[in-house]
C-alpha cells in the first residue's frame, strides 16, 4: 500500500497500525527495505521516503536532521498506530531515528539505530554547502543495468534481492539537495542522554566501513539515558543489514519480540 502525506512518500504492508516503521540511509529510498521486511513475515511495516529521496519532494529550506525528525513525525502522526511503534533506521535515518526519539516520545516506543553518524561537536559551524559525492554521480550517469552490475562489483556478498532496489534509488535522488544548506548532526552520546526509550545500537567493522566503532559503542552505552544494548555484527561494514542480514535479523527480530 503506498500513500504521500504533504511532501512525503511511503508504503505500508497493511492496513491495520503499522508496528515497526523504517527510515532510510542517504541516498537509498523506502523500497530497498523491502527485502528484509520482506524476510520478515508477519510484521506490520511503514517504510519512508526521506525527503529529496526516492519518491518524496523536497522543500526548499535548509536539510538538517530537525526536519527528517519532523517529517517522520508527520507521516507516523497520521498513520495509524497504538501506542508508538518501534523506530529502525540506519545511516542518516537512524540519526533521524533518534533525533525522533528524544522530542516525540509519544510516537516512538523503542528505536533501532544501525550505524549511525557520530555527529559533530558542537564548534561545527552551524551551516554549510556540500557537493554531490562523485561515487554517487557516477553511478546516477549509468543505466539500470549498470548500476546493478556495479553494485555487485562493490559488494559480492550482498544478497540479489538488495541490489535493484539500492540501484533504482541512487537514481531517485534529486541533485538539489546538494544545492541546499546543510547541517549535520549533534553528537550521538548527546541524543542517547535524552532518550528513554530502549535503545539498539548495531554496527559492524570499522575497518570495514562502519561509522560506529566498539570504542564509540561502548561510550554510547555509558551515555545512554534508558535501557541500551549495542550489537557488534562482526565482518560488516557500514550496510550491516545488507552485509550480514541473517544476524542482523536475529538481532532486530529479538529485539521486537520484547518492544513491538
Amino acid at each position: 500500500m503506498r500513500g504521500r502525506t504533504a511532501h512525503l512518500a511511503w508504503y505500508r504492508t497493511d492496513e491495520e497500525a503499522a508496528e515497526v516503521a523504517f527510515l532510510h540511509g542517504f541516498s537509498d529510498s523506502a523500497q530497498c527495505w523491502q527485502p528484509l521486511i520482506g524476510a520478515m513475515p508477519g510484521i506490520r511495516a511503514l517504510a519512508i521516503d526521506a525527503r529529496g529521496h526516492g519518491e518524496s519532494g523536497l522543500p526548499e529550506e535548509p536539510v538538517r536532521y530537525g526536519a527528517h525528525r519532523d517529517d517522520a513525525a508527520l507521516v507516523l502522526s497520521s498513520q495509524p498506530h497504538d501506542g508508538g511503534v518501534v523506530v529502525v533506521g540506519h545511516s542518516m535515518g537512524a540519526m533521524s531515528a533518534a533525533y525522533l526519539a528524544v522530542s516525540r516520545p509519544d510516537l516512538v516506543r523503542a528505536v533501532v539505530l544501525e550505524d549511525p553518524p557520530t555527529g559533530q561537536p558542537p564548534a561545527e559551524p552551524p551551516d554549510r554547502s556540500r557537493s554531490e559525492p562523485s561515487w554517487l554521480a557516477d553511478l546516477r550517469a549509468l543505466d539500470l543495468p549498470s548500476r546493478i552490475a556495479q553494485g555487485r562489483a562493490n559488494d559480492p556478498d550482498w544478497p540479489d534481492d538488495e541490489l535493484e532496489p539500492w540501484a533504482v534509488s541512487k537514481a531517485q535522488v534529486n541533485p538539489h539537495l546538494f544545492e541546499l544548506p546543510f547541517q549535520e548532526a549533534g553528537p550521538l552520546t548527546e541524543l542517547l542522554a535524552e532518550i528513554t526509550c530502549p535503545v539498539l545500537l548495531i554496527h559492524g567493522d570499522a575497518e570495514r566501513g562502519a561509522l560506529i566503532s566498539t570504542e564509540y559503542a561502548d561510550r554510547c552505552a555509558r551515555a545512554a539515558a534508558g535501557e541500551f544494548r549495542a550489537a557488534h555484527i562482526a565482518g560488516a561494514g557500514h550496510s550491516v543489514h545488507r552485509d550480514n542480514r541473517a544476524q542482523y535479523l536475529a538481532e532486530l527480530t529479538t529485539f521486537l519480540d520484547r518492544h513491538r
